[in-house]
């Protein structure tokens, strides 16, 4: 592998070269995506204030991407986190978690059990009616209110085809490291889409996703091993979600009616590591575990009306989300294969009815676009809360918002553009939020592009930070409810590069540094450390600043597609309670990526590689002293696909391999109080894994 000196010495090569051939400014917006995010009207990304990366349907096919979490595993500044307690993924964007980065399916926030748009599941998220990935960063609290701190991912599905029939199934099968069988080792995901355009003004969609992840054994020896020497249950445990959705859309004129449902049910099952050994008057001497299974339920329903009204455009949506969490806790009786005592109760969930809508208007032959929008929140959230003295208790709080906002797009000329916009959010259970942000564009002579922006959003409490209630054998982890939502300051500037030389070639390189600043952070601070055991809570005490520098290059020629990049962010937190504290000196953490992409035309083959390098990092831990710093391993990710069709593209074969570097743990050092240092396994991946796709595709014209 190349030293970081010669990676460095590329990507600015990249950057700075500049071609010779005759460049043509209708081509450039030729081959420019239309995107939709963060705008007022749809427009290309050549002419949006805003910097928006789009992840196409042909690369999320290349990759056999089941999830989102697939997809976003490769992208530089995303790095998603896994628990293998709960098996959510998470991401975390700009070293910011997910509760500062927003999600959204078709500009609306997708609902979590514990919030709206944020902190969302990525394995609960399939791609299979997906028809791009809009991300846009920087502060987006304007256009898209709290959490969107660091920026938005906007999730396009189809709505319209443009022949009368299209039918696709999809079968995938797929290791879990080296492990696979059709039983019970593996991921095996099966799916299936039926689209119907009655005419040029009806068109219906339904679709359904099973994913079955088997669980990832590694030294573990599954549910009905017996011994007392932590190796029970698996390393990473198995679960079940299966998603269906329907979508109507109807189109005539200047008016456009969309509505889609969506639910998604979802099995997760968790083993105790350690079986027990006891007596019963009925069985006589047995062994057990303590497990646990969890399911979770999502409703979706969005109802969409947008078009234009004499010189107006209008863009009006209502949605109704519902996600549960129920828990169900029994003795399994591993000698006897049997459960006894199963106890299911529910134990989160977020009701949430919501609508957003806005109004926009040009004047001055477009010198002037206006825009005027809404957005109504009515959150009931739900938890069920360990309490002292081994008591459960319920806690059901209303969480609404009602919000305004404006945004002006002025075009002073061709070339310049500049963007301000305002909010004002009403509160119910916070104090009232205001965000402001100011975006410029401006166009050079050779396809130079430069954009700037400044903002402030905001981002309130979650419900779990404000009402964690967890107290057992000492542990007391609590939540706050006086907690306040947290500020924060973004700004970004970027210079964009295009060339273009003879029919089908293209380089992009792009530059971009950024800035962020957070008062009031939100942070989960050690309180007290009694006989080893710590006291925590959610409090407002943290300051947090970033800065990151980012390089991207994107090279397209003929049948070829090369992307690189690499960033490098500096990131200061404080704490200080008076007890405990850390200092505010600045981390650094690098990221680096690149893809490669071949197609053979007369074959209609890809072959698809992509790696990407998460450099050593650091972050702050708790430990039995206080806070101390934690070291964790640089590693690398690449992934492998080749890519088939068959019968005028009829059959899709897509084969690859995930995780090619097997990543499984990495190490995560702390030093003790005596200057000796402790490794933790920090848990990334289930190591390097096989898989194999096939679709095939009836598609009717008549």
């Amino acid at each position: 592998m190349m030293n970081s000196r010669n990676s460095l010495k590329i990507l600015f090569y990249l950057l700075s070269c500049t071609l010779w051939a005759q460049e043509d400014l209708k081509k450039v917006i030729a081959l420019d995506s239309v995107v939709v995010s963060a705008q007022i009207e749809p427009q290309s990304v050549h002419k949006s204030v805003k910097n928006v990366q789009v992840i196409s349907k042909a690369q999320i096919q290349k990759m056999g991407a089941v999830n989102l979490a697939d997809v976003l595993n490769q992208y530089i500044n995303i790095t998603v986190r896994p628990d293998i307690n709960t098996g959510k993924q998470t991401v975390s964007f700009l070293g910011l978690g997910g509760n500062y980065f927003k999600v959204l399916v078709d500009n609306i926030p997708l609902v979590s059990e514990n919030g709206f748009g944020n902190n969302t599941d990525l394995s609960q998220v399939n791609l299979e009616d997906v028809e791009r990935i809009e991300i846009v960063e920087g502060a987006m609290g304007v256009t898209h209110g709290a959490n969107a701190v660091t920026g938005i991912l906007n999730i396009i599905t189809k709505k319209k085809s443009r022949l009368p029939w299209e039918i696709g199934y999809t079968l995938q099968e797929e290791s879990i490291g080296q492990e696979y069988n059709f039983l019970n080792k593996g991921r095996h995901i099966q799916s299936f889409k039926a689209s119907h355009s009655f005419n040029d003004n009806w068109y219906v969609s339904v679709g359904t996703q099973r994913n079955k992840y088997s669980g990832f054994w590694s030294d573990y020896k599954g549910k009905n091993y017996s011994r007392t020497d932590g190796r029970r249950g698996y390393r990473t445990s198995p679960f079940e979600t299966l998603q269906s959705n329907a979508l109507l859309s109807y189109r005539k004129d200047r008016f456009n009616l969309l509505y889609k449902a969506e639910y998604m049910n979802e099995r997760f099952d968790f083993y105790d590591r350690t079986a027990e050994f006891v007596f019963s008057p009925i069985y006589g001497g047995y062994r057990f575990g303590n497990d646990r299974r969890d399911f979770y339920q999502r409703y979706f329903h969005h109802l969409n009306l947008n078009g234009q009204y004499s010189q107006w455009f209008y863009n009006f949506s209502f949605s109704y989300q519902y996600q549960k969490r129920e828990e169900e806790n029994f003795r399994y009786m591993i000698d006897f294969q049997k459960e006894i005592n199963n106890q299911k109760r529910k134990t989160h969930s977020m009701k949430v009815f919501y609508s957003t809508g806005s109004v926009s208007h040009s004047f001055a032959n477009k010198k002037y676009n206006w825009q005027l929008g809404y957005e109504l929140t009515h959150n009931i959230g739900f938890s069920l809360l360990n309490d002292e003295g081994q008591t459960l208790k319920k806690v059901e709080k209303e969480i609404d918002n009602y919000d305004i906002y404006s945004v002006l797009e002025v075009n002073l000329s061709e070339r310049f553009s500049l963007r301000p916009g305002g909010r004002f959010s009403y509160q119910n259970l916070f104090r009232n939020q205001y965000a402001y942000s100011l975006g410029s564009r401006y166009s050079f002579d050779n396809h130079w592009e430069w954009r700037a922006s400044v903002g402030e959003s905001y981002r309130t409490p979650s419900f779990e930070e404000l009402y964690t209630r967890s107290i057992f054998m000492g542990h007391a982890f609590l939540g706050n409810e006086n907690l306040l939502p947290e500020r924060g300051i973004s700004a970004e500037t970027s210079l964009k590069k295009t060339s273009l030389w003879d029919e089908d070639g293209m380089l992009v390189n792009n530059l971009g540094i950024s800035f962020n600043n957070i008062k009031d952070k939100i942070h989960n601070v050690l309180l007290d450390m009694n006989n080893g055991t710590p006291h925590t809570q959610y409090i407002n005490i943290s300051r947090y600043q970033s800065y990151n520098c980012l390089i991207s290059n994107n090279l397209k020629l003929s049948q070829w597609e090369i992307t690189l990049g690499g960033s490098f962010a500096w990131i200061s937190q404080k704490i200080d309670n008076q007890r405990y504290r850390t200092d505010d000196r600045y981390l650094l953490n690098i990221n680096a990526n690149t893809g490669v992409s071949y197609t053979i035309k007369k074959w209609d083959t890809s072959i698809s590689a992509y790696y990407k390098f998460i450099g050593k990092s650091q972050m702050w831990q708790m430990s039995s002293t206080g806070y101390v710093i934690g070291d964790l391993d640089p590693y690398g990710w690449l992934d492998i696909s080749l890519q088939k069709k068959f019968f005028n593209r009829k059959i899709e074969l897509t084969l690859g391999a995930r995780n090619l570097l097997n990543t499984i743990d990495v190490g995560l050092y702390r030093q003790t109080l005596s200057g000796e240092k402790t490794r933790l396994n920090y848990p990334i991946g289930y190591g390097r894994s096989y898989f194999l796709k096939l679709t095939y595709n009836l598609n009717i014209n008549y």
